[in-house]
């Protein structure tokens, strides 16, 4: 597939970036646009050459969220209903850590995209909404408790006000804000110190938080400690022997 709505790149060490490549549109999610991710992450799943996965957008946005111009042709709405559905699924079960690195404002969809991210750093630049809410589109919910709690999940969902970067690192929402101008090389700093732990350890403690979100302390547990000894622990430990 010839990429035209993103930019992919590999980073020295196993770092590859997605940049949502749409700046004149302010990084609107185009349906090219998510089949362009899903295609990307399909070819980097396996791999070996890349280990952490780095979203951003170009420009002076992450992503303005969906593409309202679409929306507005019905004869779309298949299309947009599918590439959106594969798209959000595809980011959120990735097998590798992903790092959302917010260059501007993400609104909408492009804030559901940081929340589906491992890790999320922002520029001091960075804002978070949901206006899609005012227009009778129901945000994306529940990645966003997951983080910030029920609360302040509600607030953002119900109000669609728009939150800064600095209230957003208040909230939990982002573990760091950072300067406009060093946010790419914090970005890279931060996949780097991701990338010191083995791949197969990382592998499995991806799946472990995809797949035991709502679970209870025994059942993550078992998975988290049993599990892990079994298939990461030990014979990583034997490999040394």
């Amino acid at each position: 597939m010839e990429l035209q709505a993103i930019h992919s790149a590999k980073r020295e060490g196993g770092i590859g970036v997605i940049t949502l490549n749409r700046p004149e549109k302010r990084n609107a999610l185009s349906i090219a646009m998510r089949r362009e991710i899903s295609h990307c992450l399909s070819l980097w799943e396996d791999d070996p050459e890349i280990s952490v996965v780095i979203f951003t957008g170009a420009g002076a946005s992450f992503s303005a969220g969906f593409d309202l111009d679409e929306f507005r042709r019905p004869e779309l709405f298949d299309e947009i209903l599918d590439s959106s559905s594969r798209y959000h699924l595809d980011v959120w079960s990735f097998p590798k850590p992903t790092i959302a690195s917010v260059n501007g404002p993400a609104m909408g969809g492009g804030f559901d995209l940081a929340t589906l991210c491992d890790i999320r750093l922002c520029a001091e630049s960075a804002q978070f909404g949901h206006p899609e809410v005012k227009f009778g589109a129901p945000p994306l919910f529940t990645p966003l408790r997951w983080i910030v709690g029920e609360g302040i999940a509600r607030d953002l969902c119900l109000t669609g006000r728009r939150i800064d970067a600095q209230e957003a690192h208040r909230f939990g929402l982002v573990s760091k804000v950072e300067s406009d101008g060093l946010l790419q090389e914090r970005t890279l700093q931060l996949g780097a110190a991701i990338l010191e732990a083995p791949a197969g350890t990382l592998r499995f403690a991806k799946r472990f938080f995809t797949g035991n979100a709502g679970s209870g302390f025994e059942e993550s547990f078992r998975v988290e400690h049993d599990q892990a000894f079994q298939e990461v622990l030990f014979p990583a430990l034997h490999r040394v022997e």
